[in-house]
């Protein structure tokens, strides 16, 4: 289990803690093995000094032996065995015997211990016996006297071994004490170098957290003394090294220094060895992992900031892009190659009364009606097989009435000429529609104003011829019944000079008179004319005139004559209890002068506001009216220059606020004549009034 369990406990450690626990179990593995073997050759030199030392002592011992024993001098062997048992300490004793065993002398004082005689005879004489004794080990040495080839006796020395081992011991305590110091001082400098090595790592790791963390203002590496514009003395700023204190001029591109030979990285990096900076500020691998670091860290911070500057960009280029396609008014969509919507500008999602979200992604069959979509897919099919552009006017009918689209499809190609989808744009042409028809109308109202003119100028002379001979036999005629036909022939015949003349007033056979007008006092003598035959039944007429109009070139009699042909019309219209409101209004940028006739009257029609206009059209009874009056009012008008147009109801900008609004009126309709101004009296007005332009 222990097995088991120390990789993961190892695997756990911290790295410092690693390399600190391996380098001290090296050391103390390699010092207790280096010690032990030290010691034990140590122990075993001084035991083979001490039994060196021991059969020294012997042999010289013997050596002086020889000459005291041929002369039996007892005293001079005595002698020269205690010189020696008392000059060293360890010796514990020191006898002489002769070849047959006899002790001649011997340094025992309690006497000879007769058993030792008997130790060591088959040993060899060279080697030390190792005798257990009451007084410890004792190295026993024996060397025979002898004196050229006559053996004289032996001498026996005890050297004790106790000293021996106290100098073993002292060696060994010397020994472990020396490599438990060498083993704490290895222990010591691996926690440094654990700790100078995982410092660095750890700035490594710090540095890598903050990068996961997605701040790259890190730096890794450590900070120089010296950079490479102070080493070179480079005062070049334009330098992308110059004042970079976290890169190492090596690793940036496009540096100046001249040692570069204008190289970029990392072909530079060849010429860089060989700079002073680079040699001066180069560090080991770890040093190199971190400078390396640190730039990584701050080129992906440029390459992200760069991303970033250019997501911003597309980000402007595309709001700017969809906010051109949001405020044109053409209808603008983008379909695929499948033909599902990419894109539908604001005006068609607002003209069709669709969301964004309910368009994009999905086909025609999803969104219009089976119809539709199946007519829409086989063009749409047609233009991205044969690539040819579609133009097409179309109608339909919508709330508001009869709505024409002009519309383009254009197929759309990729950067390899293949169509992609099918980019489409519409245009409201509703209103081009309906000038054509006023074109048209207005070009047939000129036809026809030019033949009335001329049928009426040509009938108008009979007329009066008639006329005047009816009126002459009035005077002589004196039978009741002639009378009374001839009366009916005079009023009819008027009624016939009375359309006459409007026949020639709409087709401006009739002079106009050229003189200055005043807008507001002509619709004032109008309004004066038949504001009390209305009142009769109950019609009230309101009036707003701006008095900043100033005058302007016409005719004013025939003015007046509109004025009172749209008040006629605006009392038919009303009946019995009504208002009609008179504005009249100065529109200094557009040169015009505005007059509004609006009534609380029935109202017309949306059909017949394209025809109210035409000669003889008229919605009154029978005998009520000619549908005269409003084409003369309107060849008035254009004879000025102008032009009157007619909406029912009235929008609230041509009614006061106070003008009654309830059930009992009609919904209403206002005229408004558009009349130019005479420009230098409209420059004069403006000066009059600071430059302000419209009134309107």
């Amino acid at each position: 289990m222990i097995l088991i369990s120390m990789p993961m406990f190892l695997h756990n450690l911290k790295f410092r803690t690693k390399i600190t626990l391996g380098v001290a179990v090296m050391l103390v593995f390699c010092g207790l093995g280096i010690g032990l073997i030290l010691s034990s050759m140590s122990s075993k030199a001084l035991l083979e000094e001490g039994r060196k030392r021991g059969q020294a002592l012997t042999s010289g011992l013997a050596f002086r032996m020889a000459e005291p024993i041929l002369a039996m001098d007892f005293l001079q062997m005595k002698n020269l065995i205690d010189n020696v048992h008392n000059q060293y300490d360890d010796v514990i004793y020191v006898f002489l015997i002769d070849i047959n065993d006899n002790v001649l002398s011997h340094t025992f004082s309690g006497g000879f211990p007769t058993d030792l005689l008997d130790i060591g005879r088959e040993a060899a004489p060279t080697a030390p016996l190792l005798l257990s004794t009451e007084e410890g080990l004792i190295y026993d040495f024996s060397a025979r006297v002898a004196l050229g080839e006559r053996e004289l006796g032996t001498v026996r020395l005890g050297l004790s071994r106790h000293e021996m081992d106290m100098q073993i011991h002292r060696q060994r305590m010397t020994s472990f004490f020396s490599t438990l110091g060498v083993v704490g001082a290895g222990i010591m400098l691996a926690l440094w170098f654990a700790h100078t090595v995982t410092y660095r790592l750890n700035r490594l790791r710090e540095s890598a957290e903050e990068v996961v963390k997605g701040n790259l203002n890190v730096q890794a590496g450590f900070s120089l003394d010296k950079n490479c514009w102070e080493i070179m003395d480079c005062q070049r700023t334009e330098c992308p090294a110059y004042g970079d204190k976290q890169r190492r001029c090596w690793y940036l591109a496009g540096t100046l220094c001249p040692n570069c030979h204008g190289q970029d990285y990392p072909h530079k990096m060849e010429a860089c060895q060989h700079c002073q900076v680079y040699k001066r500020n180069f560090g080991d691998e770890l040093q190199d992992l971190a400078e390396a670091f640190d730039v990584m860290a701050i080129t992906v911070k440029t390459h992200i900031e760069e991303l970033t500057e250019r997501e911003k960009t597309i980000a402007r280029q595309q709001g700017l892009l969809k906010t051109i396609m949001n405020v044109t008014p053409d209808f603008i969509t983008l379909q695929d190659k499948a033909l599902r919507y990419k894109f539908a500008s604001r005006a068609f999602c607002d003209y069709f009364n669709v969301k964004e979200e309910e368009i994009i992604g999905k086909t025609d069959f999803e969104i219009v009606s089976e119809d539709q979509a199946d007519l829409n897919y086989h063009e749409d099919m047609q233009i991205v097989i044969t690539g040819q552009p579609l133009s097409k006017e179309i109608t339909f009918n919508r709330p508001e009435g009869q709505k024409w689209l002009h519309v383009i499809k254009v197929p759309v190609y990729d950067q390899d000429d293949s169509i992609i989808g099918i980019l489409l744009t519409a245009r409201d042409i509703s209103m081009l529609k309906k000038f054509q028809e006023q074109l048209i109308q207005s070009q047939k109202m000129e036809d026809l104003g030019r033949l009335a003119g001329g049928v009426a100028h040509e009938i108008n002379t009979p007329l009066g011829i008639i006329l005047g001979y009816t009126q002459l036999l009035l005077e002589d005629i004196e039978d009741e019944d002639l009378l009374d036909d001839l009366k009916i022939i005079e009023k009819q015949t008027k009624v016939c000079r009375k359309i006459v003349a409007d026949l020639l007033g709409f087709s401006r056979y009739s002079q106009s008179a050229s003189e200055s007008v005043d807008v507001n006092e002509s619709l004032q003598e109008v309004i004066k004319l038949v504001e009390h035959v209305f009142s009769l039944n109950h019609i009230k007429i309101l009036n707003d005139m701006d008095d900043n109009i100033p005058a302007m070139t016409g005719d004013k009699e025939r003015l007046k004559q509109v004025w009172l042909n749209m008040l006629n019309n605006a009392a038919d219209a009303i009946g019995q209890d009504g208002v009609i409101y008179v504005q009249s209004k100065l529109c200094a940028h557009r040169q015009r002068v505005v007059v509004g006739i609006a009534d609380t009257g029935k109202g017309i029609k949306e059909e017949n506001l394209s025809k109210i206009f035409d000669p003889f059209f008229t919605t009154k009874q029978v005998g009520k009216g000619t549908g005269l009056g409003l084409s003369v009012s309107f060849g008035i008008v254009k004879d000025h220059g102008g032009k009157v147009s007619a909406l029912s109801p009235p929008p609230r900008e041509y009614l006061p606020d106070d003008f009654p609004r309830s059930e009992k009126f009609g919904p209403g309709t206002v005229f408004i004549i558009e009349l130019p101004l005479d420009h230098q009296e409209e420059e004069t007005e403006m000066e009059e009034n600071n430059g302000e332009h419209c009134r309107t």
